[in-house]
C-alpha cells in the first residue's frame, strides 16, 4: 500500500512537470498562458489601483482580485517547488527568485501601508513568453548584445568619467557667468543644466539669459551630438569584434578572415585548422 502511494505520488509529480515547466504538450502550454493572463491582470489592476477615483469606486473588487491572484500565484510557487526535481535549484534560480519576490509585496501589504505596489515585479515574469512563443532564438543575439555591453565597459566607464568631468565644469562656468539672477541659483542646479544640454533634452526650465552664456550653451550643445555618438561607436566597435570571433576565422598562413564552415582559406588554399 505504501508502495502504491509513493509510486502514484511519483507518477502525479511527473505529470505536472510536465504540464508546469514544460510547453510541448497542450496542458503545458495553456497553463503557461493562462499564468501570463493571470500576471497581465495583476499588474493592470496594480495600475488601476493608484487612479484615486477609480479605486474609491473599486476598491474592494480590487481587494478580491489582488488576493484571489497572490493565492494562485503562491499555490503556483509551491507547486513548482513540489514537483521540480532538484527544489533548490528552482528557488535560487532567476524565474525562482522572480517568483518569491513577486509575492512578497501582497503579504508585506498586511504590515505596510503602499507594499502592495511593488507587485508591478510580477512584469518581469513576463519573460516566459519567450518559452511560449518559441522566442528562444532571440536569447542568443541578447547574450551577444549583453556580451559587447561587457567588452566596451572600461571604455564607457572613461567616457562617462570624461563627461562627468566636462558637466562639472561647465555647470560652474555657466553659474559663475549667469548668476543666481538668471535661475542658476548653486553649482549642482548648473551642473543639472549642463546635463539636460549636453544630452540635448532641452528641459527648458532653466536657460542662459546673458550673450556670453547662450553662446557658451550653443557650443555646449553642438559638443552633445559628438558625445552621444560615442558610445554607439565604442558597443559597435565590440559587437563587431564578437561577431568577427563567432562567424570568421583568421588563416594561419595568410592571416585573411574566412568563413567559420570554410575548410580552406579562400585566398591561399590553406587548410583551416
Amino acid at each position: 500500500m505504501e508502495k502504491q502511494s509513493f509510486r502514484y505520488l511519483s507518477q502525479l509529480r511527473n505529470r505536472l512537470h510536465v504540464i508546469v515547466f514544460g510547453t510541448d504538450t497542450p496542458a503545458g502550454r495553456l497553463f503557461d498562458v493562462v499564468l501570463l493572463v493571470a500576471i497581465l491582470v495583476s499588474i493592470i489592476v496594480v495600475m488601476l489601483e493608484s487612479v484615486r477615483e477609480i479605486h474609491d469606486d473599486y476598491e474592494r473588487l480590487f481587494d478580491v482580485l489582488e488576493w484571489s491572484l497572490t493565492v494562485l500565484f503562491t499555490i503556483e510557487y509551491l507547486l513548482r517547488i513540489f514537483i521540480t526535481r532538484k527544489p533548490r535549484g528552482y528557488i535560487f534560480s532567476f524565474f525562482g527568485i522572480v517568483d518569491f519576490i513577486a509575492l512578497l509585496p501582497s503579504y508585506i501589504a498586511l504590515f505596510i501601508t503602499g507594499g502592495s505596489y511593488l507587485v508591478v515585479i510580477r512584469a518581469i515574469r513576463l519573460l516566459r513568453v519567450f518559452r511560449i512563443l518559441k522566442l528562444s532564438r532571440y536569447i542568443d543575439d541578447a547574450q551577444y548584445l549583453a556580451q559587447s555591453l561587457y567588452n566596451s565597459r572600461q571604455k564607457i566607464l572613461v567616457f562617462m568619467g570624461a563627461v562627468f568631468t566636462l558637466v562639472m565644469i561647465t555647470g560652474t562656468l555657466m553659474y559663475l557667468i549667469e548668476g543666481g539672477e538668471n535661475g542658476f541659483t548653486s553649482i549642482p542646479r548648473s551642473i543639472y543644466w549642463a546635463v539636460v544640454t549636453v544630452t540635448t533634452v532641452g528641459y527648458g526650465d532653466i536657460a542662459p539669459q546673458t550673450i556670453l552664456g547662450q553662446s557658451f550653451a550653443t557650443l555646449l550643445m553642438l559638443a552633445g551630438y559628438a558625445i552621444i555618438a560615442v558610445p554607439t561607436g565604442i558597443v559597435s566597435s565590440e559587437m563587431k569584434k564578437i561577431d568577427r570571433n563567432m562567424h570568421w576565422h583568421v588563416c594561419s598562413r595568410c592571416k585573411s578572415e574566412n568563413p567559420k564552415e570554410a575548410n580552406y582559406c579562400m585566398k591561399c588554399g590553406n587548410q583551416m585548422t
